[in-house]
């Protein structure tokens, strides 16, 4: 059996879009990436009142410009890992295969769960009878998840 061929090159995974990356110096567990890459990738664009994604601007702490933003002679590199930090936006990175996921950032969530009101969805029980979350509206429900693994 043959091994599959893992490219140098990462992909970022990022709002469920992947784009691989062509400038990147990894360090460590951190992704710089060129900034014609972050754009590219993840909307994110570096600008002198932050790092920006249409009218939403994220100041670049003081004293961690460093820790995020490295200029070069030919181009400057962003940091993506150090800042999904600071916006306390989730990621993992699948090293095997060179891809990086980010996931939605915490304000996103913090917003989903201001209503305290699930989503509709419809599941089957053993006996194959279907069973939606808006049948029981206006009633007391528990929900109880458990997976075998």
């Amino acid at each position: 059996m043959t091994e599959a061929h893992v490219s140098t090159r990462p992909t970022v995974i990022y709002d469920d879009k992947a784009t691989t990356i062509a400038q990147v110096e990894p360090k460590e567990d951190d992704l710089w990436l060129g900034l014609p890459d972050l754009v590219a990738a993840t909307g994110w664009d570096l600008k002198p009142e932050g790092v920006c994604r249409g009218e939403l601007c994220v100041p670049i702490p003081d004293g961690n410009s460093a820790a995020l933003v490295k200029d070069g002679s030919a181009h400057s590199l962003f940091n993506l890992t150090a800042f999904a930090r600071h916006i306390e936006q989730p990621y993992v990175h699948d090293a095997a295969h060179n891809v990086w996921v980010f996931g939605p950032q915490a304000r996103d969530w913090r917003d989903r769960l201001t209503s305290a009101r699930a989503p509709d969805f419809t599941l089957s029980d053993l006996g194959g009878d279907n069973y939606s979350l808006s049948n029981f509206h206006g009633k007391k429900v528990i929900l109880a998840f458990w997976a075998s693994w």
